[in-house]
């Protein structure tokens, strides 16, 4: 009785067990030859990411998982896809290179079943399955990568948000956020936050929010200024608002604004008097020097 031939899958296995390390590297040199790849990327580093991708993708076609769900089902082989696609996203390489590096497996993958007997329709069957593996590879990579970057993305805008709104003790018991430039919900979110955080870090008793560096204020402005200032009395502190220009007051008055029951001072050295006053340390204030 004549056996079976052995099916494109068990071809591809076979071939990947025999020839895993040849194959891995056979990819690193088409990434490399094509700039595939983030150009911080060390060669070790590529090599050690082929090796682990190859490896999972032979396991996952080992096991008993349909074709069009190893990528996405396989854990080893999702893992190595994404951590490859991440890796290229911190690095900087453009989406659509990170995808071709993925896709470019396909012709390490044929150029290892390239001495085997195959006719026409098996090489043709080969080739379809070699293609809907690493398109859904491509896929999640590619994926996978976008995701990164929106991360990377929103953790670097809220670390600049953080370095724009410092807050600073002028003073014992006295804090002050200095702002400069356009308020709105994020960064009024982290004005408030660190503001809190700094209360409680200084058991500080008193606020200073400074906004002679914002330009304009209107309704949503001074709607964030004043939920900032109820968050500060709920954490037992005073809040001085200081930076009140003619301009401002001005435009405040004919929105129609009430910010009767808050502290409002012009300038940041006037807000800073009142609140040594606030906490009582206004008569331990040093005297400045008199010029001959």
């Amino acid at each position: 009785m004549t056996a079976s031939k052995p099916t494109a899958r068990a071809r591809l296995t076979q071939a990947l067990a025999q020839r895993q390390a040849e194959t891995a590297d056979r990819w690193v040199q088409l990434q490399r030859e094509r700039e595939q790849y983030g150009r911080s990327a060390a060669e070790d580093e590529l090599r050690e990411e082929a090796d682990g991708l190859v490896a999972a993708l032979g396991e996952g076609l080992a096991g008993d998982l349909p074709i069009d769900r190893i990528v996405s089902e396989y854990p080893p082989l999702r893992e190595a896809v994404c951590e490859l696609s991440l890796r290229r996203a911190r690095a900087g390489t453009p989406p659509t290179a990170t995808a071709l590096a993925v896709l470019s497996l396909k012709e390490a993958l044929l150029e290892a079943v390239q001495d085997q007997d195959l006719s026409t329709g098996e090489l043709f069957e080969l080739a379809l399955m070699v293609n809907h593996l690493l398109d859904a590879a491509g896929a999640l990579s590619f994926e996978t990568y976008v995701q990164g970057r929106e991360e990377i993305i929103r953790r670097q805008s809220r670390q600049l948000l953080e370095l724009s709104t410092p807050v600073v003790q002028l003073w014992r018991k006295v804090l002050a956020v200095p702002l400069i430039g356009n308020l709105d919900t994020a960064r009024s979110q982290v004005v408030m936050e660190n503001l809190l955080e700094g209360i409680q870090t200084h058991e500080a008793s008193v606020a200073i929010i400074d906004i002679t560096g914002v330009p304009t204020v209107d309704t949503s402005v001074a709607q964030h200024l004043i939920q900032t200032v109820k968050a500060v009395r709920l954490m037992g502190a005073d809040c001085v608002i200081s930076g009140v220009r003619p301009g401002i007051a001005q435009t405040i008055v004919q929105l129609g604004i009430d910010l009767s029951d808050i502290l409002t001072r012009a300038t940041l050295a006037d807000a800073l008097a009142t609140a040594m006053r606030l906490t009582g340390d206004a008569d331990d204030t040093p005297e400045v020097p008199k010029l001959p």
